[in-house]
């Protein structure tokens, strides 16, 4: 093996080997990652229907047609009351609050409770940022580089914030709220009635818990399935056990219904996997 053979071969095994060693749990949560990213997608998709795209850049999540009482809605899950600015607060209290609150980002309210924006740690560093580099930008600097100077000359809230904000209607579902998170690369998201007015906020680690049921759930929703599927002399032979989000079926069962059954197994919201080990009476 010549010395390049050997840097590509020392590359490759750099690129497939973590820079850290995985902490308890990790295969868990990378699994409940990609769980989640296959509801975000599928809510995606629901909304880029063959007559629409998703907005490049939407600023209220409305609810979609009418959904199934099981389907779980943004008010259901949603921080009530929800922490907040007053657009005249001055970005050292700014500070102050999100610390507090142990957030990254407030909403920005007007004296009508109306959301006008979004105040983040990271506006708050570019501020200090400027203001400790000293520099200015000349007549023919970017025009964006410009923006973040001025942006960052300001001293309330209403003079850093990000607007118009990107908010959710409480009729919207998670998944939907989900899609927006994403979408937006917000962790928290202010909620809103359909004036604006601030009724609540969501984060996006509450949408995962919602989204992505456990495996308790899915068994359960299994069990379901063969209640439906299986005649009644054969659903005491099907055995179901459930590992983070792979189901194993076993047992004895006839042909037809073996296959219909790892189909609707298989079918099911969260199922990663099915172990088909059902043999045929």
């Amino acid at each position: 093996m010549n010395q390049h053979e050997n840097f590509s071969t020392g590359t490759e095994a750099r690129r497939s080997t973590p820079s850290r060693p995985w902490s308890p749990g990790e295969g868990g949560r990378q699994d409940m990652l990609v769980r989640y990213l296959g509801v975000v997608a599928a809510a995606a998709a629901e909304h880029a229907g063959p007559e629409k795209q998703p907005p490049a850049a939407p600023v209220n999540a409305s609810p979609g047609p009418a959904t199934g009482s099981g389907t779980p809605l943004v008010r259901d899950v949603m921080d009530v009351p929800a922490a907040w600015l007053r657009d005249d607060l001055p970005y050292r209290e700014i500070a102050r609050l999100l610390a507090r609150e142990h957030v990254g980002a407030l909403p920005v309210v007007d004296a009508e409770d109306r959301v006008v924006g979004v105040v983040s740690e990271s506006d708050l560093l570019a501020k200090v940022a400027v203001e400790a580099s000293g520099h200015r930008p000349g007549p023919v600097g970017r025009l964006r580089e410009r923006r973040l100077h001025d942006k960052a000359q300001g001293e309330t809230a209403a003079d850093l914030m990000t607007s118009p904000a990107i908010t959710v209607l409480p009729g919207a579902t998670v998944a939907e709220a989900a899609w927006l998170a994403a979408l937006s690369r917000l962790k928290r998201i202010p909620v809103t009635d359909r004036e604006g007015r601030l009724v609540g906020a969501v984060g996006r680690d509450v949408l995962l818990q919602t989204l992505i049921r456990d495996d308790a759930g899915i068994r359960a929703e299994v069990e379901n399935r063969i209640r439906t599927v299986c005649a009644p002399g054969d659903r005491t032979t099907v055995e179901v056990t459930v590992h983070d989000g792979i189901v194993e079926l076993a047992g004895r069962v006839p042909v037809a219904t073996r296959d219909r059954l790892v189909a609707e197994t298989e079918a099911i919201a969260d199922v990663i996997d099915v172990k088909n080990l059902l043999t045929t009476a």
